[in-house]
């Protein structure tokens, strides 16, 4: 069994794959727009350029992700994604970059269980926790 994350966007979802893919070093590998789709739920008609599916791929992860129609979308809020590095500079990498432009709720630190731990949600609403554990 695998587990892939399923992100909605309320229009960013291009954007935000490009991001991930700078983020993270991995790539958007299928997108498709509401006008390319084959059948879809109805949307707004400016929203033909916005995405319905895509599929960013990393070696150690997959993501899904769609924008999700304006009077559906909802702010993600109940869960966290949490990413597990064994690189302490790496970690601190990940967590700046995906703090520009968000919200920081924990900075990156040292922790008791963790080399590196801080806690962000990202300037497209996603929630992440970034994870560095220390050695045993």
């Amino acid at each position: 069994m695998q587990l892939y994350p399923n992100l909605t966007f309320d229009g960013q979802c291009e954007a935000a794959f490009q991001f991930y893919e700078q983020c993270f070093h991995g790539r958007t590998v299928f997108s498709m727009t509401y006008a390319e789709s084959p059948q879809g739920p109805p949307v707004p008609p400016d929203w033909g350029s916005k995405i319905t599916h895509a599929t960013f791929a990393h070696p150690d992860f997959t993501l899904h992700g769609a924008d999700v129609p304006p009077d559906r979308y909802q702010k993600p809020q109940g869960f966290s994604l949490q990413l597990n590095l064994s690189d302490p500079t790496e970690a601190e990498r990940i967590f700046n970059t995906l703090a520009e432009a968000g919200t920081v709720q924990m900075p990156v630190q040292e922790t008791f269980w963790a080399l590196r731990f801080g806690v962000l949600v990202d300037r497209f609403g996603i929630p992440w926790l970034v994870n560095c554990e220390q050695t045993r």
